[in-house]
């Protein structure tokens, strides 16, 4: 397994003060999608899930695993900026 870096990180909110985090490759996402995501796991975030899984196994981007992330933190309201 690889852990493909992005061209740009994630910056995603983790506590309703404000925190926030930087998410720079799959491996990250990978680990925040299964230990630290808010509320509800629906298709985006397993959609999210697979991306960052076929990343890793060279099947899929790392871009590709990025936008999906985008898109399931952008449904969750967790986005900050990508």
């Amino acid at each position: 397994m690889e852990n493909p870096k992005f061209e740009s990180p994630i910056t995603v909110r983790i506590d309703p003060a404000g925190g926030s985090k930087i998410l720079a490759d799959v491996s990250a996402c990978t680990s925040f999608l299964l230990r630290e995501w808010p509320g509800k796991r629906g298709d985006k975030h397993r959609a999210a899930l697979q991306a960052c899984s076929d990343a890793n196994d060279g099947k899929k981007s790392a871009e590709g695993a990025r936008r999906a992330f985008i898109l399931a933190a952008r449904e969750a309201g967790i986005l900050i900026n990508s």
